[in-house]
């Protein structure tokens, strides 16, 4: 078995918070993944479109990449994406292009496992000065 220790595993417990991510949304990433997934739904890379649905005219970021922000802020705290054991989110609410976002998470739950001393975490995506628009659970490796 191997011996990786995340660094916090020894201070990890029930009510820990997660080490926050918070970033800005980049429309020219949004493009990119709109690309990459062959995603044909114009509200991701065309104001217009959004104009016609009576939407805020900036354009909508993909639902992977919002799941990405909390991925990699579980990855960054508990030291690898191999870490992560589950992942479940329910969508709430869009990212618009330029949005201020922060992935956060609190430990709900330690558990040790066959794998490793397991934390469950609540974690959500918010929109800074805004609404929640991804929440969910996931169990995350700490110690192996």
């Amino acid at each position: 078995m191997s011996q990786h220790i995340s660094t916090q595993a020894r201070d990890v417990q029930v009510g820990t918070e997660i080490p926050p991510l918070e970033l800005t949304v980049d429309p020219e990433k949004m493009k990119v993944m709109t690309a990459l997934l062959a995603d044909p739904n114009p509200i991701h890379f065309d104001p217009r479109a959004l104009a016609a649905l009576g939407m805020p005219e900036r354009t909508v970021n993909q639902g992977p990449l919002n799941m990405g922000y909390l991925q990699t802020m579980l990855a960054r705290w508990a030291g690898g994406r191999d870490r992560l054991l589950s992942f479940q989110v329910r969508f709430r609410g869009n990212v618009l292009a330029g949005d201020r976002v922060r992935a956060q998470g609190t430990v709900t739950a330690i558990e040790d496992t066959e794998r490793g001393r397991v934390a469950t975490c609540d974690i959500s995506l918010v929109v800074v000065g805004g609404a929640e628009v991804l929440t969910g659970t996931a169990d995350v490796i700490i110690e192996e």
